[in-house]
């Protein structure tokens, strides 16, 4: 009985050494897994890294709109000239149809009919030969006719080419928007990881930090900087969404082009295009209207004096008005330029 009882106690000390041992290895493990906290500045990096994307993949995304818009325009024209050449096709068939029919209606030979008859002119086209020599006298009807078929094919071949252009776009378009969409929600996800505090620190020096949407102008309207600035003040805290030209939302590209359009001078859409097109201009000389370039080139403002811009910053910021020198912008500047 005591060997069974000594036995027991050794068994259950073995037990609670092991189940130490076990809790203990469990804790080390967890505690080497568990990851460090990021710091607030390399929060704000990864933030400002997201940004760059979103600006740039935000830019192309107003690029292929723009290629969407003109492959639209283009296939309305094609559309309207397939149209007429239709017409044109088959007012000069049902002609040589006739002649068809009244050269060949006891002989039997009733194919180049039923070729006139088919409405397809690429078929016609083929049998050109047949064609022309069916027409005897009326050689130039017949030559007018396959004139006509050939624009028509042409023009069919032009829409199918457009229209496939129109479909691409719409694919590029939509992928885009996608890619905007992640980029957003993986901000978002990495904001919501934060203290109400950290956020609060991240906020103050992101893009928009610091800026005002009640600001309102009161200066002249002679000149045409001065008309796209006035303009650009009266979008105060009208909603940031990128592809938006207004007149109730606006991108950074969209807003700088919406002001100087105001004042009656067309700019480029997208920024880069902004920037390639437009005079290059030191910081130490900018004037009313300027356009002051941000994170390589993908993103725009306003320079409205005095040390301010008016920016769309971002999805969940308002147009403001901004102090310059505000740290987002003052480490990203690029340059400006002048309409």
């Amino acid at each position: 009985m005591d060997r069974l009882a000594r036995t027991r106690r050794s068994r259950s000390w073995i037990a609670f050494g092991v189940g130490v041992t076990v809790a203990a290895g469990l804790a080390a493990s967890g505690a080497a897994g568990a990851a460090p906290q990021p710091t607030v500045s390399q929060v704000q990096a990864q933030i400002n890294s997201l940004q760059a994307k979103a600006d740039r993949l935000g830019e192309q995304y107003d690029q292929a709109g723009q290629l969407l818009a003109a492959a639209k325009g283009r296939l309305a024209q094609v559309n309207r000239k397939a149209a007429a050449y239709q017409a044109r096709y088959d007012a000069a068939r049902a002609k040589l149809a006739q002649v068809a029919v009244a050269a060949y209606e006891n002989s039997g030979r009733t194919s180049i009919a039923g070729l006139l008859t088919s409405g397809d002119p690429a078929a016609a086209l083929g049998q050109a030969s047949l064609v022309l020599q069916l027409a005897g006298e009326r050689n130039a009807q017949a030559n007018q006719f396959l004139a006509d078929a050939r624009q028509l094919v042409s023009v069919r071949q032009e829409q199918q080419r457009v229209t496939y252009g129109v479909a691409a776009l719409h694919a590029q378009l939509a992928a885009r928007r996608a890619a905007l969409g992640k980029l957003l929600a993986s901000r978002k996800a990495t904001l919501d990881s934060l203290t109400a505090q950290q956020q609060a620190e991240v906020a103050a020096a992101a893009v928009g930090a610091g800026g005002t949407t009640t600001a309102v102008y009161t200066g002249p309207t002679t000149t045409q900087a001065e008309k796209a600035v006035a303009f650009a003040y009266a979008q105060l805290g009208k909603p940031y969404v990128w592809g938006a030209t207004g007149p109730g939302s606006y991108d950074c590209s969209g807003l700088v082009q919406a002001a100087w359009a105001a004042a009656g001078i067309s700019i480029p859409r997208v920024t880069y295009d902004q920037w390639a097109a437009l005079p290059h201009i030191s910081s130490s000389s900018l004037q009313l209207g300027d356009l002051l370039f941000y994170n390589g080139e993908g993103h725009v403002a306003i320079y409205v004096g005095n040390g301010y811009i008016i920016d769309a910053p971002r999805t969940g910021l308002d147009v403001e008005k901004i102090p310059m020198d505000t740290g987002w912008y003052q480490s990203t500047f690029d340059g400006a330029v002048r309409p």
